[in-house]
């Protein structure tokens, strides 16, 4: 269990760090674009985000990983 969540986190990281390393310019546009939103929409986005993610996980682990 542990080792899986480290297994994510990597992961994560890895997709984060490429993104800023590779694309810093759509990073901030992407951020700006983010603050002209409102409130409830960045919320909104979040909330799909996570469940996305839980989406992920489920599948991930039916699949045997």
């Amino acid at each position: 269990m542990i080792g899986t969540a480290l297994l994510a986190i990597g992961l994560i990281l890895i997709v984060e760090g490429l993104v800023y390393a590779l694309a810093p310019s759509l990073v901030e546009r992407m951020l700006e674009a983010l603050r002209e939103m409102p409130l409830e929409a960045r919320r909104i986005l979040g909330f799909l985000a996570i469940l996305s993610g839980f989406v992920l996980v489920w599948v991930a682990k039916l699949l045997g990983a």
